[in-house]
């Protein structure tokens, strides 16, 4: 049976309460908070929500503090812990956990090996070019890639 969308009234009531979530991603959001931004009730919000967007506004919450994590690990220095903090979780290992379940892997597994891949504007990969290369093509290597 296929899904059943709300009428747009209802909609543009839903997208209320989805947009202060992402808006507040970082805080620590409530059901009737969100809830009484929609101008519904909270069990409505919570059937209504599922059924528009295809998960509960906790996972929404969820989904929206694990996307933020996993792009502050791969493009800052910032220690897990900062980034757990970051993203509005006040444990290390209840945020660990929680990512790792839905990542398939820990912050620091996924760290090393997301920055394996991804390049930081302005530092340059000379560890691979043979030195004569990086001397006639570049900056010479300093030992530190």
């Amino acid at each position: 049976m296929p899904r059943r969308l709300p009428p747009s009234r209802v909609l543009k009531k839903l997208c209320r309460a989805r947009d202060l979530i992402r808006d507040c991603y970082g805080e620590p959001l409530t059901l009737p908070e969100l809830s009484e931004e929609a101008g519904l009730s909270a069990w409505h919000l919570l059937r209504l929500f599922k059924a528009a967007f295809g998960e509960t506004p906790h996972q929404f919450h969820t989904r929206l503090r694990i996307e933020k994590a996993k792009e502050l690990l791969t493009v800052t220095g910032r220690s897990v812990t900062d980034v757990c903090l970051d993203v509005g979780y006040s444990s290390l290992g209840s945020f660990s956990t929680l990512f790792a379940r839905h990542v398939g892997e820990s912050p620091h597994a996924f760290r090393r090996r997301v920055r394996a891949w991804v390049r930081v504007p302005g530092r340059h990969p000379w560890a691979l070019v043979p030195y004569c290369f990086a001397l006639a093509f570049g900056e010479p290597p300093t030992g530190n890639p």
